[in-house]
């Protein structure tokens, strides 16, 4: 490839990157992952609902996870056999663990709402902690409806719990540092 010509990749199957924990690597994290699902020919529906759990995850990784020095890392893996959307921000403040199930804010306050959209929008959400000093906030998205579950695949779909919740999962361990994360 030369400057005059235009040479288009296969759109990688995951998108990994490590951001400043600062509102403008939060920002440039849900700016770079709009191009990568993009690239994915996602639904509308499908690719708005990541975008919005992408902003919500990033900026709760730089506003309560934030140590300064440290960068957070922003992960979206389609799992699964393409039936699922993973959406991970690993930050470095591992003690600082989010409220489970997310807890409505005083109707009065400014902040506060953050995982509340986040338990709505997504058919699955959880915690990863370790290792020390990391933790990942997750949170999933089907892509095609499951038999049983005809809403499944974007926002309000059914309930993911047998007991009616969709609180936080335990989440699968992560992959050691430098391997990649596994695809279903």
């Amino acid at each position: 490839m030369d400057h005059r010509s235009a040479q288009f990749l296969a759109p990688a199957r995951d998108f990994t990157m490590q951001l400043h924990a600062s509102r403008q690597g939060a920002r440039l994290g849900r700016e770079l992952a709009a191009v990568w699902l993009r690239s994915r020919e996602l639904t509308r529906p499908v690719a708005d609902t990541a975008l919005q759990l992408v902003a919500e995850l990033a900026a709760n990784a730089v506003l309560h996870g934030r140590v300064p020095g440290r960068d957070f890392l922003l992960e979206l893996h389609i799992t699964d056999r393409d039936r699922a959307l993973r959406i991970e921000a690993t930050d470095t403040r591992g003690e600082r663990l989010p409220p489970a199930p997310a807890q409505s804010p005083p109707p009065d306050s400014e902040h506060g709402r953050g995982l509340v959209l986040v338990e709505a929008l997504a058919d699955r959400w959880g915690v990863a902690e370790g290792p020390v000093p990391r933790k990942t906030v997750w949170a999933e998205i089907d892509l095609v409806p499951e038999h049983g579950r005809p809403c499944a695949g974007g926002p309000g779909g059914l309930s993911q719990g047998t007991d009616g919740e969709k609180g936080p999962l335990q989440a699968p361990p992560l992959p050691p540092v430098g391997q990649p994360h596994p695809v279903g």
